[in-house]
Formats: C-alpha cells, sequence, structure tokens
C-alpha cells in the first residue's frame, strides 16, 4: 500500500474528475425528457382553464421535496395545488387505489413515483382524469396507461444522463412549464431542496448531480427560505457539506414519513416564516430520536436472527411480527454494513409483509428481486435498493429461490467497493489536508470521500461515547515509538482491547467544527 503526501494525494483526486467542472447552464435541456414537454403543455393548459390538478407525491426525502419544490412553484404562478403525500400505513405507496378515493380532479401529477402505478392508471382512466407520471425508479415490464410518463429510466428516453432523482425530474418539468406560461420564476431558488433530494436518495454525485449539490450547499448557506434558514443555524458550521445533510437534516426528514406522516417534513419545507419552520424541525427531531429508539431495538433482533442461521446466506432476508415498517429500510442497511451481504427485511402484520432491501458491492438487488417477482405481490427500486410486499406464507420460499439465483453470481460482485487511497503519516493530518480535501467536495456516491489505511497501530485508550455507550473513541499510536497520538472515532461500533493492543482499519479525515474551532477529525470505515 503505497504511502501518500499531500500532493500525491491531490493529483489521485484530481484524476476522478474532468478538467473543467459542469456548470449549471449546461444541464441538459428538460425537453429530451421523453415526454416531459407533452406534459408541460398539459400542465400549463390546465392552468390555463382554471382546471382542478392535484399532485400525489412520495414520503421519503425525495418525495417531499419533489412535493415542496411543485408547492413553491405553483404557490409564485399563483395556482391552487392540492399536494398529497400519501401515509406509509394507511395508503400505502404512491399513486395507490386508496389515495385515488379521496381525489377529485381534472389532472393528477405524480412526483417520484407511479412508474408502477398500472392499477391506478386505470381507475383514473376509468374515471376520466387526466395522469402525468413523473419518476425516476426503474420501469417495470408494463407501464401504466397514462397521458405522459416522464421517467429517465424509460429505454426510450434520450435524455443524457439518467441517474437523477425524483426531484430533479419534477424540476426539470416545472423548467418546460415556466417557458410554456413565460414565467419570470427564478428556477435555481430550489437548487437548496434539489441538493438535499439528491444527496438523500444516494445518487452519485458526478456530472449535473455534482454541479447542482455544490451549488444547493452554497444557497443553504444563505437563502432567505425559512426551511434553509433553520437548517444552517442548526448546523452552525461555516460551510455546509454533503455529509451534513446525509447524516444530520436527511434522517430527520425521512423520519416523519417513516413513523408518523410526512406532511410534517413537507409543512417544514413549505414553511413561510422561520417561527413555522422551527416548530416543524423540532417536531423532525423528536420523530428521529423516536426513530433511533426503535431501528436500534429490531435491528438488536434482526442480527440475533441472522446469528442463529446455520450459514451465513448468499442474501439476508429475515422478518418479524410487531418490527416497525417504517425502519426496516435502516435496518436493512444495518445488516449489509454488518454482515457483508446484501439484506431484506420484512415487517408482517395481518399474514401480509412488507419489506425494504439493500445492497452492496455490484450486486443489483433489483433484478435479483425482479428474477423472483412470482412470490411478490408488489414491488419496486433501483441497483442499491428496493421496497416489495408479499404475502407471510411465501417469505421462505421467496428467501430459498432469491438465494439460488443469487449464489449464480459473481463472488466478487458481493465484495464493498470501499477503495483505500494509501497511507497517511499522521504528521500530515492537519487544517492543511482539511482544506485540500475540501477542494474535492461534495462527497457522497461515485464520489467517497478518500480512505486510507492504517495499520498495526498501538492501541493506547479507549473510551465509549453516547447516551447508550454505543460509539468508541480510540487513542492510538502509528508506531511503536511515536510520541504523537490521535483520536479515531468508531460510530456505532464497542470496541474493545484486543489481546495485542493493535488496530488495522480505514479510516477518513474529516472536519470536526466545535465553538468556532476546527480540528481534522478521523472517523474509522471498517476495522480489519
Amino acid at each position: 500500500m503505497q504511502t501518500l503526501n499531500k500532493q500525491e494525494l491531490f493529483n489521485l483526486l484530481s484524476s476522478r474528475f474532468d478538467s473543467q467542472e459542469k456548470r449549471l447552464s449546461q444541464i441538459p435541456d428538460p425537453a429530451l425528457l421523453q415526454d416531459a414537454s407533452k406534459a408541460a403543455k398539459k400542465i400549463a393548459d390546465a392552468i390555463r382553464e382554471n382546471k382542478k390538478i392535484t399532485l400525489v407525491g412520495d414520503y421519503d426525502v425525495d418525495g417531499v421535496s419533489s412535493t415542496a419544490i411543485m408547492v413553491d412553484f405553483f404557490r409564485q404562478i399563483p395556482y391552487p395545488l392540492e399536494a398529497i403525500i400519501p401515509n406509509r400505513f394507511r395508503d400505502g405507496y404512491g399513486v395507490s387505489p386508496n389515495v385515488l378515493e379521496r381525489i377529485d380532479a381534472d389532472l393528477v401529477i405524480t412526483v417520484d413515483n407511479g412508474i408502477s402505478a398500472v392499477g391506478a392508471a386505470q381507475i383514473c382512466k376509468e374515471r376520466g382524469i387526466e395522469l402525468i407520471i413523473t419518476d425516476h425508479h426503474t420501469p417495470g415490464d408494463i407501464l401504466p396507461e397514462a397521458f405522459a410518463i416522464v421517467d429517465p429510466k424509460l429505454s426510450s428516453c434520450e435524455y443524457p444522463f439518467t441517474e437523477i432523482c425524483g426531484a430533479q425530474v419534477a424540476w426539470l418539468l416545472l423548467a418546460l412549464i415556466k417557458r410554456e406560461l413565460s414565467l419570470k420564476i427564478d428556477m435555481k431558488q430550489f437548487l437548496d431542496i434539489l441538493a438535499i433530494a439528491i444527496i438523500a436518495d444516494i445518487m452519485p454525485l458526478i456530472d449535473i448531480n455534482r454541479t447542482i449539490v455544490k451549488e444547493g450547499l452554497k444557497l443553504i448557506e444563505s437563502s432567505n427560505r425559512p426551511a434553509s434558514i433553520i437548517i444552517r443555524d442548526f448546523l452552525n458550521k461555516s460551510n455546509i457539506t454533503s455529509e451534513d445533510i446525509g447524516f444530520q437534516i436527511a434522517p430527520r426528514l425521512n423520519s416523519a414519513g417513516r413513523l408518523e406522516d410526512a406532511s410534517i417534513a413537507l409543512e417544514f419545507y413549505t414553511a413561510t416564516d422561520t417561527n413555522k419552520a422551527y416548530k416543524q424541525f423540532e417536531l423532525l427531531g423528536k420523530l428521529n430520536e423516536l426513530r433511533k429508539e426503535t431501528e436500534a431495538k429490531t435491528t438488536k433482533e434482526a442480527i440475533e436472527m441472522v446469528e442463529s442461521f446455520d450459514a451465513l446466506p448468499h442474501v439476508i432476508v429475515v422478518a418479524g411480527k410487531g418490527w416497525h415498517e417504517g425502519v426496516v429500510g435502516i435496518v436493512a442497511a444495518r445488516l449489509v454494513d454488518k454482515f457483508g451481504r446484501p439484506a431484506i427485511v420484512l415487517s408482517i402484520e395481518e399474514g401480509f409483509a412488507k419489506g425494504s432491501a439493500r445492497s452492496i458491492g455490484e450486486v443489483n438487488i433489483y433484478e435479483l428481486i425482479k428474477e423472483n417477482k412470482s412470490y411478490l405481490s408488489k414491488f419496486g427500486g433501483h441497483k442499491m435498493a428496493a421496497g416489495m410486499g408479499l404475502e407471510e406464507e411465501n417469505i421462505s420460499t421467496f428467501r430459498d429461490a432469491l438465494n439460488v439465483t443469487a449464489s449464480q453470481l459473481d463472488p466478487k460482485d458481493f465484495i464493498p467497493t470501499e477503495q483505500v487511497s494509501g497511507i497517511l503519516q499522521m504528521e500530515d493530518v492537519d487544517l492543511e489536508l482539511l482544506s485540500l480535501l475540501e477542494n474535492f467536495e461534495p462527497y457522497g456516491e461515485a464520489n467517497p470521500r478518500p480512505s486510507f489505511l492504517l495499520k498495526n497501530a498501538q492501541v493506547v485508550n479507549i473510551k465509549l461515547m453516547g447516551a447508550d455507550k454505543s460509539h468508541s473513541r480510540i487513542e492510538v499510536k502509528q508506531h511503536q515509538d511515536s510520541s504523537k497520538t490521535i483520536e479515531l472515532i468508531a460510530f456505532r461500533t464497542v470496541f474493545e482491547m484486543p489481546h495485542d493492543k493493535k488496530i488495522s482499519c480505514s479510516y477518513t479525515v474529516n472536519k470536526n467544527e466545535f465553538n468556532s474551532r476546527i480540528t481534522p477529525q478521523l472517523l474509522i470505515n471498517s476495522i480489519y
């Protein structure tokens, strides 16, 4: 493993990107999205004819962000828009027959959902409701019968960059509506919400996504949007990073839809004054704490279930009665982290199981599930994450069939894609290094923060942190004869002193900002 100095690290990171970064003006024309111009004209006509328009969103961060951008845009026209975000527990996912029962509209628009809503599209047709679907999930074999379907993942769509989230699809459609109606709405004002959606939905931070997130994070630091004011006051940092959004803001926004109702997050986003935004943000914080407690309990039970298996399967499938449906996706991610396998976690209620899948490495969990869809009542998603529903009696056969399919994959596909850049000398971990790393923000999917190797370091001391003592602060020396010690932070890990008092791990260098004091913080990724 190569020992890197700062110049070598700079050269290594520079090689990830083209010499010329994309500008906002280089975002491809929204008209290249299949059916987008057709949809924009239909929506513009509905506005001119004073027709009733209802929007149906989704309860995750991307879905709520998509809905918030649409609500804000229509508010500025101004034009009345009924916005519905389905309740995970009462309505199920997306524009379902349940949701349509309470809709009385001439035109229904979906955001971040609808590509698999074949039944709902048929109901709209029977009721004489025009349906426009905007989504970014992978289409199934049968498409809904709608007036227009705007989804970059359609095989016939010619949009040059397909890895965009639902909020981006909605935003691009709104840009075309703006053209149709000759409006003077500045589309850049939505970049703060767009950045949050892209980060939370784990879109690759390359190409136009990287540009939007970079500009959106800057906007959060200066925007007059009450939600952005609250976010920057809460984070209290000189500059906001994608990790701040991913670890501190997105989970709060997600907690509403996971545990109660996503309308709480929508009201935070669309609040017109900081008092209202602050109240909603406080409520989101409380829900997030409850989410953490619920998740920890379910994760513990799921881990015990996996550890009781005779052998670790290719794909973990666990199910439990009473498990909270809103946290199964996070629990699946925890199982992936712990066991290094794709995982599906199912919540069983009254003979029916609903669940979420998370993947690892190059395993396409959507395709694996699709090959065994005969056991399922419904499913949808993409390469790294998916959702599904099935009868309780089918869980065992689905698990077996899924693992037979997975056994045919290349074993290399299951290897986590973490790449260690090299070894750093501890003398190089300083403010200058932090400044160097900042040049390549934002970090995230497809642009991971560089990871470094620490080999056979001597453990000097271990302290457990957090209210439940579930995190570890590990003080180490890089070399036996070194006088300098450094601290490593291992979240969600109770690290015990090894017999040889040595540790080998990969870690990232992050900025720790507290009371206006900035110091490097080393976060452990994996312990070897």
